[in-house]
């Protein structure tokens, strides 16, 4: 990715939805009403993506909507692995990374198994921090990244404007 005022912009944004999307509390439950809203979503636009959800490193909620394939599957994955790892927006670990640059050549992390594409964002909980990911793939990593976040702020009763990634 490229560090362009654009990219400075959209870490700024990135960084303020991070600081406001934080839960009171996240269980599995939570977990699994957050994936249905989103599959709800998702559905209602005609959109194909594959959603999941993890608390504490484990899957508890997984949905491969009709027209994705495996690769959505593996996509989902390796975004996952890269924000469990960073515990930041996948979108914005792509957007901090210098021309050229990959998770590879930065920090060694094999692209096979990590992706700096946006659909990966933190679950975070008020005075406990990092507790999982929720992420989706299938469309471009900013639309992946916009509907992760807008479906957090919907399901928490959070205002993002003017904090959302045009």
């Amino acid at each position: 990715m490229n560090n362009t005022s654009e990219s400075a912009r959209d870490l700024a944004i990135i960084a303020k939805q991070e600081e406001l999307l934080q839960f009171n509390a996240f269980d599995n439950t939570t977990a699994w009403q957050l994936g249905e809203s989103i599959k709800n979503y998702c559905e209602s636009e005609n959109l194909a993506v594959t959603i999941e959800i993890r608390h504490c490193r484990e899957t508890v909620f997984f949905f491969a909507m009709s027209g994705t394939s495996p690769n959505n599957a593996d996509w989902a994955r390796r975004k996952r692995n890269t924000t469990e790892l960073q515990q930041r927006s996948s979108y914005a670990v792509g957007l901090a990374l210098t021309e050229g640059e990959t998770l590879q050549t930065q920090s060694g992390l094999p692209m096979r198994d990590y992706a700096h594409h946006g659909g990966g964002v933190p679950i975070r909980v008020k005075g406990v921090g990092f507790v999982g990911v929720v992420t989706i793939s299938g469309l471009p990593q900013r639309e992946d990244h916009n509907i992760v976040v807008q479906a957090m702020a919907d399901f928490m009763g959070v205002t993002l404007a003017p904090h959302h990634l045009p």
